[in-house]
């Protein structure tokens, strides 16, 4: 099986989120798979919340990376398994919150936690790696997001 591996650098700017679900919607069309499939729209959705949370609370750039099982014959289909990462530069760990009321925001990381087949964290240099894998859980996370040492964490 082929495995689209794309990523791109997202500037510390909330107009950023716009363009990187953009790209994310471009790259699936171009490689084949429906951009209308369910998987392709919360992709889209989780991809949107992961770069906000980079950019808005971190207030440094980010880099967002996306592996997308590619389909075998012929016509768009819907991936089984997508991983999502963005990498920033803070070293603080997300932390879901449960936004009161009317809040406009403060959401973000539950709404991973539920669409999401699992998700984590880990440090990555100076900075961290949020990850999220959306579709099959049949598939299994690499064993170093899978422990909790090191000030990793695995949410599933």
């Amino acid at each position: 099986m082929q495995v689209l591996q794309v990523q791109l650098a997202v500037q510390a700017d909330p107009a950023e989120v716009g363009r990187a679900r953009r790209w994310v919607r471009s790259r699936l069309q171009g490689h084949g798979l429906d951009p209308d499939a369910p998987i392709a729209e919360t992709l889209v959705l989780v991809v949107s919340e992961l770069v906000t949370n980079a950019v808005v609370h971190t207030g440094s750039p980010a880099v967002l990376r996306l592996s997308v099982p590619l389909p075998e014959g012929d016509g768009p289909s819907a991936p089984t398994l997508v991983r999502v990462e963005v990498a920033d530069g803070s070293c603080t760990a997300p932390a879901p919150r449960h936004a009161a009321g009317d809040a406009t925001n403060g959401r973000g990381l539950e709404l991973v936690e539920l669409l999401c087949e699992r998700w984590g964290w880990y440090p990555d240099g100076s900075g961290k790696r949020v990850w999220c894998e959306i579709g099959d859980g049949a598939t299994a996370v690499p064993a170093l997001e899978r422990t909790s040492g090191a000030g990793g964490a695995l949410i599933a």
